[in-house]
């Protein structure tokens, strides 16, 4: 059966970078919602909260001060969920409590002073400066013989767990590679080890021809919405050219890497006429040591909201205790996605 018969049926779908799957129900799409309604607060910020954590010049929590910073801001994590000065200790008992200690670092970067300024409303420059201050990051953390991976990743609203609305991100680095980083690196082997090419490339290539679910794409990355995506609106940003992390980027990659970030957050914010919530990440190659020619760099984003800007995608029941499972197809998203504009629906305020 062909896709286009397949998507008039419930299927499944499986995710190619971590290989597990997803029920995908197009016949569900015109059920009637009696579910839960979220009212969003209004993204009404002013340029400075003089009560923001994050805002220059303010003290933060533990009563540091922060400096009077113009760019980027980045700070170890007054709350960090890991720490670097920990005793080394384990435990396992008969093979079923099992445990061990895990150091790490945990950043800030507030992506500029501005209280009101999302990604989606910076220009591009703005996003490209963010970008370097990863690359610093990156290559400092890195270079610390403690750390074996870096995850870089964005919680946006507080519908997302977002503590703090001044626009910001933050990196964690840790001992172990983690849970789903982990499943990735195992399909990329896989797949490098019997076609000796990168997973992505070929999945790009593909999809790049078939044009059903490509968003938009610029010279060195593409944005698709993803064939196994569980998110409504789930996006993968994919580089064109294969590299292991953002180190490699080089002078104009980096600034199409902007304009692809840009552009996603701006059709998001474009889709419902909100300040799109989401949680966004980087997937690079770990950093201990070893050679990952088949890793191929790309960031996920996984927005929660389903119909409108106050009705949302839930992950619970048969999601929980079975598998992912969606509505609306990846290619309808895509299209949606695809058609709106490129420029903010509040850019005359921005």
């Amino acid at each position: 059966m062909r896709q286009p018969e397949l998507n008039n049926y419930p299927h499944r779908r499986k995710n190619i970078l971590t290989g597990e799957w997803v029920l995908v129900s197009p016949n569900r799409t015109n059920r009637p919602w009696q579910g839960e309604i979220s009212s969003l607060s209004k993204d009404e910020r002013p340029r400075y909260d003089p009560n923001c954590y994050l805002c220059p010049g303010n003290h933060r929590a533990n009563g540091e001060v922060n400096p009077q910073y113009k760019n980027t801001f980045v700070f170890t994590n007054d709350f960090s969920s890991l720490l670097e000065d920990i005793p080394d200790q384990a435990e396992n008992r008969n093979d079923l409590l099992i445990a061990k200690s895990e150091k790490g670092i945990c950043r800030v970067v507030n992506f500029s002073p501005r209280h009101d300024l999302t990604l989606a409303g910076m220009k591009e420059k703005g996003i490209e400066t963010v970008i370097a201050t990863w690359q610093n990051e990156f290559r400092s953390l890195a270079s610390n013989p403690a750390i074996n991976y870096i995850q870089i990743f964005e919680n946006k609203g507080s519908l997302m767990g977002n503590s703090n609305p001044h626009p910001h991100c933050q990196i964690w680095a840790q001992e172990s590679i983690p849970a789903e980083p982990a499943k990735e690196l195992k399909q990329f082997k896989q797949y490098y080890k019997k076609h000796n090419r990168s997973i992505l490339s070929d999945y790009l290539k593909l999809e790049r021809k078939l044009k059903e679910r490509i968003v938009f794409e610029n010279s060195s990355f593409a944005v698709v919405v993803p064939f196994w995506a569980v998110w409504p609106y789930e996006t993968l940003i994919i580089s064109k050219r294969k590299v292991s992390n953002i180190l490699q980027l080089n002078k104009s990659e980096k600034k199409d890497f902007a304009n692809a970030l840009s552009i996603t957050a701006v059709k998001y914010d474009n889709l419902f006429k909100t300040s799109f919530p989401y949680s966004a990440g980087l997937h690079q190659a770990p950093v201990d040591g070893k050679e990952y020619k088949e890793w191929h760099l790309h960031m996920h984003f996984y927005p929660p909201l389903l119909r409108s800007a106050s009705i949302k995608k839930f992950m619970v029941g048969y999601e929980m205790m079975a598998e992912p499972q969606r509505d609306i197809t990846p290619e309808l998203s895509a299209i949606i996605l695809k058609e709106l504009p490129v420029i903010h629906y509040k850019a005359s305020e921005v």
